[in-house]
């Protein structure tokens, strides 16, 4: 079999740390990564859980507001292209 090296920095706990659950999984971690190389070219995707991530304080303003001008129908309209959006946002001023 034909390899090469692929060289990476990390911080220290954080390869550990994957080392480990690689490990109870009954992988190495050099496995996982050539999966995951093999899933990123079959669906040319990117997808990260987001369970410890959330907005801050800003963002979830925005969002609330966003979802009360919903609401309230206070939105644009949907658009079929780009041009369309543009004209729409000029008609408004904007």
């Amino acid at each position: 079999m034909n390899t090469t090296a692929i060289y990476i920095k990390t911080e220290p706990q954080l390869k550990a740390k994957a080392q480990k659950v690689a490990s109870q999984l009954g992988l190495s971690l050099s496995a996982l990564i050539n999966a995951w190389l093999k899933q990123l070219i079959k669906t040319k995707t990117v997808t990260f859980s987001s369970y410890d991530e959330y907005p801050n304080e800003a963002t979830r303003k925005i969002l609330r507001q966003a979802e009360l001008n919903w609401k309230k129908g206070n939105h644009s309209p949907l658009f079929k292209t780009g041009k369309e959006a543009v004209a729409w946002l000029e008609k408004q001023g904007i």
